[in-house]
């Protein structure tokens, strides 16, 4: 006879065993048949074994499922917030850049007479303190339909065919052999 690793009432098993039938995600899904084959009395190898997961893996689900026990039960499955990488500004800048991309940057305090990506950017952090990237300002840009160029900070440098287009050296060294003679 086995002896279960974990007791489930019969509360918490009617609803692992609705969840099984429901359309959770994946995980919860795994998480939730784990649960009913350690109350069943399968082992943690054997029920690792089944759900291709290590047995740490089913020691920390019990382990979250009996610190949880105040929570309701999908809660109790599901994964905890933590920190990582920022939410993403997809459909949250769109409607802002939409509202003012028609106006004119010097009616919000700016001194220029266009909207750059990197002036919507700080227009987005000073105005409604969201702080995005060049490249999420573009790719708003990009959903909202607007073409816009990056500008270039060439305007300084010499053009490469300048000396082609003032005769190049081939017409200097023509001059050169014509005094020579």
């Amino acid at each position: 006879m086995r002896s279960t690793i974990i007791k489930l009432n019969y509360k918490e098993r009617s609803e692992l065993e609705a969840i099984l039938k429901s359309r959770a995600s994946g995980e919860i899904l795994q998480r939730a048949q784990a649960l009913l084959l350690l109350d069943e009395g399968e082992s943690v190898a054997d029920v690792a074994e089944l759900l291709r997961v290590s047995r740490q893996t089913v020691y920390n689900l019990m382990a979250r499922f009996e610190q949880r026990s105040e929570h309701n039960l999908t809660a109790r499955l599901a994964d905890a917030a933590r920190s990582g990488r920022p939410a993403t500004a997809k459909g949250v800048i769109d409607p802002l850049i939409d509202s003012v991309i028609d106006s004119d940057p010097r009616d919000y305090g700016y001194n220029s007479t266009v909207w750059t990506a990197d002036l919507l950017r700080h227009y987005l952090s000073d105005i409604h303190q969201e702080e995005v990237s060049l490249r999420s300002v573009g790719y708003a840009l990009s959903r909202l339909g607007l073409r816009w160029k990056r500008p270039r900070y060439t305007l300084m440098l010499r053009d490469p065919f300048w000396r082609q287009a003032k005769g190049g050296l081939n017409a200097a060294s023509g001059r050169a052999r014509e005094q020579s003679s």
